[in-house]
C-alpha cells in the first residue's frame, strides 16, 4: 500500500484530528530534528491509527531500531494461528503427534507370531439325518451335517487379484466337545501382520478333511478364488479346489428374489432369518479397521469386524438349514397335491 504524506495529512484532517494540520517549514539554519527515536517514544494515547501508518511510511526498520508494535486492529495473524485454524500442517515443521491407541487388545489366543485364534461353541443339537442338497439343484445329493464347514473371510478391499488378502478366516461346523457338549463351533484366525498369513493359511487347511464340504454366500466366485491365489502365492498347496463347495447365494435368489430390496446376506437374515445385529461394522469397513491397526490405531474396530465375521458364519448355518426345510416342504406338498 503507497500512502503520500499528503494524501494521510488530508485524512487526518477530515477524520477531525488537531494534528493533521500542515506543519511549517523549518528555518534553513536549523537541522531537522530525528524522528524516528521520537516516534517510538510517543505515549500510547497521543498516537492514532493515522500516526502509526504515517510513522510505517516515512520510517523503515532496520535490524537496530526497535520496531513499534503494530495496533491491535491493524495486526497481522499469525501464520502458524491460520495454520491450525484451518488444519494444515506447517511447511518443514515437526508432523502432528498421532493420537494415542491405548487400546490395543485384539480377542483371541495367539497361536503363532502374529496370528490369533478366536473360539466358541453354540450349544445346538446337530442334525442327525443327511440334509439334502436338492434346494441346490442337486436331487440326489446328501450330505452330513458334521462334513459342512461354513465360512466367510474379511478382506483387505472387495476388488480381488494379487494384491488383496485375507486378514481373517472365519468357519463354523458342528461339533461335539467333550468338555462344553455338541454345537455349532465357531473358528477364526486372524493376523495382526502381514508375516503372519502364511501361519494362518497353514493353518485352514489343517482344519479340512477329505470328506468337508464348503458352504458359503458368494465364495465360490469371491472368497474361493481370493484362497486360491493366496495359496499359490504363499507356495502352498491349494486345499480348495478339490472339495465341493455349495453356495447358497444362487438357491437363495432363485427363491427369494423380487421379496425384498436385494439379496444380500445382511438383508435374507433379517427378513428371513429374523436376526438383528446390533453396533454391526458394516463389511465395506472391515479393510479400514484393519489397516488402522496396522498403523498403529486401536483394536475397537477390529474386535467388530470379528463380531461381524461370527455372526455370517452362523448365519450361513441357519440359512442352510431353511432352504433344506423349505424345500422339503414344497416336495411335500406337491407329492400330496399330485396324491
Amino acid at each position: 500500500m503507497s500512502l503520500s504524506l499528503d494524501k494521510l495529512r488530508l485524512l487526518r484532517k477530515q477524520a477531525g484530528d488537531p494534528k493533521a494540520a500542515t506543519p511549517a517549514a523549518p528555518a534553513q539554519d536549523t537541522p531537522p530534528a530525528p524522528v524516528a527515536a521520537n516516534d517510538a517514544r510517543q505515549p500510547s494515547a497521543e498516537r492514532s491509527v493515522f500516526a502509526w501508518v504515517e510513522q510505517e511510511i516515512r520510517h523503515k526498520p532496520t535490524g537496530t531500531a526497535t520496531s513499534t508494535p503494530a495496533p491491535p486492529a491493524l495486526r497481522r495473524p499469525e501464520v502458524g494461528s491460520l495454520h491450525r485454524l484451518l488444519g494444515m500442517r506447517s511447511r518443514g515443521g515437526p508432523a502432528p503427534a498421532r493420537a494415542s491407541a491405548q487400546d490395543r487388545q485384539l480377542p483371541g489366543e495367539e497361536i503363532a507370531p502374529g496370528l490369533f485364534l478366536i473360539e466358541s461353541l453354540q450349544p445346538q443339537p446337530i442334525p442327525t439325518m443327511p440334509l439334502s442338497l436338492a434346494f441346490a439343484k442337486r436331487e440326489d445329493q446328501h450330505v452330513a451335517a458334521r462334513d459342512l464347514l461354513f465360512f466367510d473371510t474379511e478382506t483387505t478391499g472387495l476388488a480381488g487379484g494379487t494384491g488383496t488378502r485375507a486378514f481373517m478366516i472365519g468357519a463354523a461346523d458342528w461339533h461335539v466337545c467333550p468338555q462344553r457338549g455338541e454345537g455349532l463351533r465357531i473358528r477364526q484366525l486372524l493376523i495382526s501382520t502381514m508375516a503372519a498369513e502364511e501361519a494362518m493359511l497353514a493353518t485352514f487347511a489343517r482344519w479340512l478333511q477329505p470328506h468337508t464340504v464348503f458352504c458359503s454366500y458368494n465364495g465360490r466366485s469371491y472368497d474361493a478364488p481370493l484362497l486360491k491365489t493366496r495359496y499359490r502365492l504363499a507356495r502352498q498347496a491349494d486345499p480348495i479346489t478339490a472339495r465341493d463347495h455349495v453356495d447358497l447365494l444362487y438357491p437363495t435368489r432363485r427363491r427369494y428374489r423380487g421379496t425384498w430390496e436385494n439379496c444380500k446376506l445382511s438383508t435374507i437374515e433379517r427378513q428371513l432369518l429374523r436376526v438383528v445385529r446390533e453396533d454391526d461394522l458394516p463389511g465395506s469397513e472391515a479393510p479400514a479397521a484393519w489397516l488402522r491397526f496396522l498403523r498403529g490405531g486401536d483394536a475397537l474396530n477390529l474386535r467388530r469386524v470379528a463380531d461381524h465375521n461370527h455372526q455370517d458364519v452362523v448365519t450361513l448355518a441357519l440359512l442352510l438349514q431353511r432352504l433344506v426345510r423349505e424345500e422339503q416342504r414344497e416336495r411335500e406338498t406337491l407329492a400330496l397335491v399330485s396324491g
